[in-house]
């Protein structure tokens, strides 16, 4: 089995630049994995990406805009009442441009269709892809995502403290250690987490930054404060869908999953005990058969969807 560490690049229409991995056997039918808030492609980790081609499935690894080795967008971050009051500026971005990236990476590879699974904020990216480009998409993995709904999926106090309480990375050490100090609140009480493992990722993703990382994650967050409640546009999603979470996130409540499972149509929702906003490697094999199940149902002739 082929697998394709090194980095490749879609020039968009848009302008934006968006960098990619391509994993796995380009005949397979392919899986693209959207990664969360802050998170670039290197998040999901080998041992993810290796479950999933082991099972027949080409992968496809992107680093979102304001992320990773992606283009950084050059409008001002957010003033933080912004962020706090959820007031958008009139320039920012929205899930829908980060979804239309996606579609983008897929048009640059000649894919017609895939699989989303998406994460977090990337599971927001992947709902949206589902609702608005349905004839791209033959399944629907979301993963301790939301609606977009004020009133759920929220994080919990102590978590907000965390968030509120820490200071913008300014060093390859402050990043570390920020990252290990939210993951160890996070990431459940089933499934330990490797702190040495943790800070490695951590340490990688600063490294890769094409730009200025906190400021990314500002505009990401303000991304999708500007989608709002998407819970009617979910609604419209006609694709396979499994909603995948843990009934210990302290970061995205669980309500987030049950809403997300509650507004699309025939959608399969998995609560898995003791897991929090996280993947550990315990979790691994259990959350990839779930993709892969998933997606086997589905079959890559899966039905498309004309768009009149």
């Amino acid at each position: 089995m082929s697998t394709d560490s090194a980095n490749h690049f879609a020039q968009l229409p848009s302008g934006i630049r968006i960098c990619f991995r391509d994993h796995g056997k380009a005949t397979d039918p392919a899986i693209l994995l959207v990664a969360g808030l802050g998170e670039d492609q290197t998040f999901w980790g080998d041992s993810f990406v290796r479950a999933l081609t082991s099972s027949g499935y080409r992968v496809v690894t992107m680093d979102n805009r304001d992320v990773g080795q992606s283009t950084f967008s050059t409008t001002p971050p957010p003033a933080i009442w912004r962020q706090v009051f959820a007031r958008p500026r009139r320039d920012a971005y929205s899930l829908a441009d980060m979804a239309q990236d996606c579609v983008g990476v897929l048009d640059h590879l000649g894919v017609e269709q895939a699989h989303l699974v998406g994460r977090s904020m990337g599971g927001m990216i992947a709902q949206t892809i589902a609702a608005t480009a349905p004839q791209r998409v033959l399944s629907l993995t979301s993963l301790y995502s939301t609606t977009g709904a004020p009133k759920i999926g929220q994080p919990a106090k102590s978590t907000i403290r965390i968030l509120v309480l820490t200071p913008d990375p300014k060093t390859r050490t402050d990043a570390v250690r920020s990252h290990l100090r939210l993951t160890q609140h996070v990431a459940g009480t089933g499934y330990p987490i490797d702190d040495a493992e943790e800070a490695a990722i951590a340490a990688r993703g600063w490294d890769r930054a094409a730009g200025d990382a906190p400021a990314g994650v500002a505009r990401q967050i303000e991304a999708i404060q500007r989608s709002g409640d998407r819970t009617a546009q979910l609604g419209r999603i006609t694709a396979p869908t499994l909603v995948i979470h843990g009934d210990r996130d302290l970061l995205v409540s669980p309500t987030g999953g049950l809403a997300t499972a509650k507004a699309i149509p025939s959608a399969q929702h998995v609560v898995i005990s003791g897991m929090g906003h996280h993947i550990p490697e315990g979790l691994v094999d259990p959350i990839t058969r779930y993709i892969v199940g998933h997606a086997d149902r589905v079959g890559s002739s899966g039905p498309i969807v004309e768009i009149c």
